[in-house]
C-alpha cells in the first residue's frame, strides 16, 4: 500500500530498501551509483531547500543530489522546462561543490 508519494534520491531510496528483507539486489544496484554518504545527502537537501527558490521543486532537488552537476550546462539539463538565472545556478553549484 502506498502511504506517501514523494521523490527520493538514490541514497534515500537505498536507506528505505535496506530496512526490508530480501531486497539485497536492489540495494547492491543502487549502491553502484551512489556517491554521497547519507548524512551528506540530508545536509545538501537542507541547504538547497534553504535557498527558498520556488523553481526548485522536489523532483529537481533529487536530480541535483543524484547527478551532482558540475557546471551551468549540467544544471540546464536538469531544469529542462524552466530557466534559472546565473545567480540561481551559482548558488546550486556552490552547494554541490561542498559535497563532492
Amino acid at each position: 500500500m502506498i502511504k506517501e508519494m514523494k521523490p527520493l534520491s538514490m541514497e534515500e531510496t537505498r536507506q528505505l530498501v535496506k530496512a526490508h528483507e530480501g531486497k539485497e539486489e536492489v540495494e547492491a544496484f543502487l549502491k553502484r551509483f551512489i556517491t554521497l554518504k547519507p548524512k551528506d545527502v540530508q545536509e545538501m537537501r537542507k541547504e538547497i531547500e534553504g535557498l527558498n527558490n520556488v523553481k526548485i521543486n522536489q523532483e529537481y532537488l533529487v536530480k541535483i543530489i543524484d547527478f551532482l552537476p558540475e557546471d551551468a550546462s549540467d544544471i540546464n539539463k536538469i531544469f529542462t522546462d524552466i530557466s534559472l538565472d546565473e545567480d540561481e545556478i551559482k548558488q546550486i553549484l556552490d552547494i554541490v561543490k561542498k559535497y563532492k
